[in-house]
């Protein structure tokens, strides 16, 4: 078994690790943001943290009521001209916790008077260091380049933190049901392995979601293009109607992520799109209603904010596969290292 394959089956494992180990930690730092009273939160990050960082939008945005912005960590580093974070609360997330430019985006955020916090797989990291409070994610050493039991713990991580901050029960109560829900997903989502070997000339393809997942769409697609080299282009479903719907030819492969929720109702009408186009949509959802020949369903009872933690293990797994069928290295991509340190 390949360190990737071993890593995506951790991932229940590393979300019970995670929920009993750090909850104490989020609810003070949670406890520390409602003292604080940001206006606004700012959030610095790269590659698939920067996705985990998109998920935060959505989750703080709806739940707590705050406005999230991505950072712009090059205005830090490049520009030396920090805007004015003083009254935010300033997260950086990064597994390795080495990118110096998302760091130096906390260092600047915390000299203002801003509130720090930092999400990483390493406590001693330059990253962990610089903030005022760190969550550490205890997912174990990732050996695969491709990340994937640190996403979902990153992502897992937002949901606590949400959870904390609100004071709400009923998400506390999801959390509790996350790694079985996530098992369940592991084990449902054996038609990634068929769809990859349906798809092995692959070489180009879509990935759509709408609100929390968003995310998902942009991840999958990180996915395959770390572990295939192939092109694919990540959506939101509106922006995709805008124009970029104009590339779908027949026998064009579609991933559209449509759980039961706000956008589903949208995502169906998409796929019906699709198919008038003779597409080839591939459908992960739990809503019946968008039933198709090919989809993984995700398990039925899981509210909306937290499926973009299953939603994705489909996705890997369809990369990993696929990856397979071309006869690619599984850990070590061809170009790619586990540690990227931009600045």
């Amino acid at each position: 078994m390949s360190h990737l394959e071993r890593e995506i089956f951790e991932q229940p494992a590393v979300m019970r690790r995670l929920l009993a180990s750090e909850a104490e930690n989020i609810a003070n730092i949670a406890g520390a943001i409602r003292r604080f009273k940001p206006t606004f939160v700012s959030i610095a990050a790269r590659g698939t943290s920067d996705n985990a960082a998109r998920y935060a939008q959505y989750a703080l945005g709806i739940h707590a009521r705050l406005p999230v912005g991505l950072a712009t960590p090059s205005i830090h580093t490049l520009y030396q001209t920090p805007p004015d974070l003083s009254r935010a609360l300033v997260i950086g997330i990064s597994q390795s916790g080495m990118a110096a430019d998302v760091t130096q985006v906390i260092t600047d955020a915390r000299s203002q008077g801003a509130l720090t916090v930092s999400i990483t797989n390493a406590t001693d990291s330059p990253l962990a260091q610089a903030a005022d409070h760190h969550i550490f994610l205890h997912a174990g050493e990732e050996v695969s380049v491709a990340a994937t039991k640190t996403y979902t713990a990153q992502l897992t991580t937002i949901a606590m933190l949400v959870a904390a901050l609100t004071q709400d029960n009923a998400l506390h109560t999801d959390l509790n049901h996350l790694p079985t829900w996530v098992e369940q997903t592991l084990e449902l989502s054996q038609p990634a392995k068929a769809w990859a070997a349906q798809h092995a000339d692959l070489s180009q393809f879509a990935a759509l979601g709408r609100g929390y997942n968003y995310c998902t769409a942009i991840e999958i697609c990180l996915k395959v293009q770390e572990l295939c080299y192939i092109i694919g282009q990540g959506y939101s479903e509106a922006d995709f109607l805008h124009g970029p719907i104009a590339i779908v030819q027949k026998n064009f492969a579609v991933i559209v992520v449509a759980p039961k929720g706000k956008g589903s109702a949208r995502l169906g009408t998409l796929v019906d799109k699709l198919n008038q186009r003779q597409a080839v949509p591939l459908v992960i959802t739990n809503d019946d209603s968008l039933h198709h020949q090919s989809w993984v369903h995700l398990p039925a009872d899981m509210p909306e904010w937290l499926t973009p933690i299953a939603a994705i293990i489909p996705g890997q797994q369809f990369a990993m596969h696929l990856a397979v069928a071309k006869d690619n290295p599984l850990d070590k991509p061809i170009g790619l290292s586990k540690v990227t340190v931009t600045k």
